[in-house]
């Protein structure tokens, strides 16, 4: 079933956060503000206080869990993302799932999926290619940097990219996730997706 159609509070652009603890969230709050929201950035509690949806990028996915304890972040947040939609990409997309290999702290654990760490390859193995992403029945770029490999997909939880075959992203309720940077190419159909048909929001006209 379709999300309702939520417009932005207090009469503004749709407010939606971006995990700003460490790694690339400045392109993603780029993207947002192309698409007519107000990118807010989150560092501490209080700033997932009214948001809309919440986006963890990419970055080092140790790190991250390590900064969500030191700002106490990780309560608020666990609560945030078992309530409201989020989206993950690359670490962000580790930090959601059930499971993942040599990490110092647990997972937030709400996206039934088995991810490895830098399976596609270390950092000069990066690479751009096709995606097939299945809602829009459309190939898209994507852009795989020390990107996750998805070992296991519960059965709740649908495929919703492939390449070559292989899941590259998922959806699970409110809680989508990609292993690959949709940020980093100027194609905005990801984030539009993300946030009208899964955080249901009312996006301004022609963006």
């Amino acid at each position: 079933m379709p999300p309702a159609r939520r417009a932005a509070t207090r009469g503004g652009a749709p407010r939606v956060g971006v995990l700003s603890l460490q790694g690339d969230f400045s392109l993603h709050a780029a993207a947002l503000r192309e698409l007519g929201c107000e990118p807010v950035r989150v560092s501490l509690p209080e700033h997932l206080d009214g948001l809309e949806a919440l986006i963890l990028p990419g970055g080092e996915s140790s790190t991250m869990l390590r900064l969500l304890d030191s700002t106490g972040l990780r309560t608020p947040l666990e609560r945030f993302v078992r309530e409201r939609p989020v989206l993950g990409t690359c670490a962000g997309m580790i930090l959601l799932a059930r499971e993942a290999d040599r990490l110092p702290r647990p997972t937030l654990g709400v996206l039934d999926i088995t991810t490895e760490r830098n399976a596609w390859g270390r950092q000069v193995h990066s690479f751009s290619g096709p995606v097939r992403f299945e809602p829009g029945r459309i190939e898209l770029d994507g852009v795989f940097i020390r990107a996750p490999r998805i070992r296991r997909v519960g059965e709740q939880v649908e495929v919703i990219a492939t390449r070559a075959g292989e899941p590259v992203g998922v959806r699970q309720g409110c809680v989508a996730a990609f292993a690959f940077h949709p940020e980093l190419t100027a194609d905005r159909r990801l984030h539009r997706w993300f946030l009208h048909d899964v955080a249901g929001l009312v996006l301004a006209e022609g963006r």
